[in-house]
């Protein structure tokens, strides 16, 4: 298959690209930079530049392509509306590039993203095979930049590694290797409809996290009151007290899918996380 692949050049998006090259298909790969496009070049893709507001390049490249994964998202937090509302329109031009194909339309859950699915699971009626990934909130591995790291950061800069209460709400977890599996699974056969969940570890007790980075910061493990979260976690202290669960046998049984690689527990020991 020929591959659209946005986000190509992204944490996620390498992990991605490479597996699917590997597995022998063709990948088109939308980056807005010249590292990115050195980053896929190197990795065998054919580059596509420009930025997820660039609707025609995204109906072009939709349309010459087998099948499309999206993976670009602004993470920005201050005006998180507009991303998701830039994120819409990105699905909208790719799945009216697809319509009438039966090819497929992989897209990435976000948090308040509810229109974007629904605007892609709509393709389904015009003949487009539109399936949704949900990751685990932490995507591990070497090059994370997300919650994990961040953690890391309260914890050196406050002196203390915090769980909220008794610590045993849960966070699911799954390495991004596996994760870039689970995306070429769902292009090549995931069917129409489907809500793929991206979990490897279903449930770590977040006091389990914490005592983990104590230990390689080298600082107490600490319990805090829930009305403490917000103050020392900032915008990360609703996910931190929350108990979040999930179970991915469903996705496992649709399409085969084995997660390999390490649990979050035991990358937190490789020690790729603390190396300055």
């Amino acid at each position: 298959m020929r591959i659209f692949v946005t986000g190509a050049a992204g944490y996620i998006g390498t992990a991605v690209v490479r597996e699917l090259i590997g597995a022998g298909h063709q990948v088109v790969g939308l980056t807005r930079s010249e590292s990115g496009a050195h980053v896929l070049e190197s990795l065998g893709a054919e580059v596509a530049r420009g930025v997820l507001e660039d609707l025609d390049i995204l109906r072009s490249c939709a349309a010459t392509s087998d099948g499309v994964i999206h993976l670009a998202f602004n993470h920005d937090f201050s005006n998180f509306a507009a991303s998701l509302a830039a994120d819409l329109r990105a699905i909208e031009a790719m799945g009216e590039a697809l319509a009438g194909s039966g090819k497929p339309l992989v897209i990435t859950a976000h948090a308040n993203g509810k229109p974007s699915e629904d605007a892609a699971l709509a393709f389904i009626e015009q003949g487009v095979r539109a399936s949704i990934v949900s990751l685990a909130p932490s995507v591990h591995g070497e090059g994370d930049k997300g919650f994990v790291p961040q953690l890391i950061r309260i914890a050196e800069e406050r002196g203390s590694s915090a769980y909220i209460g008794d610590g045993s709400n849960r966070w699911p977890a799954i390495h991004r290797l596996d994760a870039a599996v689970l995306f070429r699974l769902a292009v090549e056969s995931a069917p129409a409809g489907s809500r793929l969940d991206g979990v490897q570890d279903e449930g770590i007790a977040f006091r389990d996290i914490a005592e983990a980075i104590g230990r390689h910061v080298g600082v107490p493990v600490v319990s805090i009151p829930p009305e403490e979260a917000q103050a020392i976690f900032g915008f990360l202290g609703m996910v931190a007290s929350i108990d979040l669960a999930r179970s991915s046998e469903g996705t496992k049984e649709l399409l085969g899918w084995k997660p390999v690689q390490h649990g979050l527990l035991a990358d937190l020991e490789q020690g790729h996380y603390f190396t300055k």
